[in-house]
C-alpha cells in the first residue's frame, strides 16, 4: 500500500513541477515559485499524515 501511495504522490508532484516549469517559461516567475512550493509541500505532507 505504501508503494501505491508514493506512486500517486510522485505522479502529482511531477505534474505540479511540470506546470511550474511552464509558468517559469511564460514569464510568471512568482507563480512558478509558488507552484514549486506546493510541489515540495506535496512531498512533505504525507510524512505527517499518511505515512506515520
Amino acid at each position: 500500500m505504501t508503494i501505491i501511495i508514493w506512486l500517486v504522490i510522485l505522479i502529482v508532484n511531477a505534474y505540479t513541477i511540470g506546470f511550474s516549469i511552464t509558468l517559469w517559461k511564460g514569464d510568471s516567475k512568482v507563480g512558478a515559485i509558488a507552484m514549486f512550493v506546493v510541489a515540495v509541500a506535496i512531498v512533505i505532507t504525507p510524512f505527517f499524515s499518511v505515512l506515520r
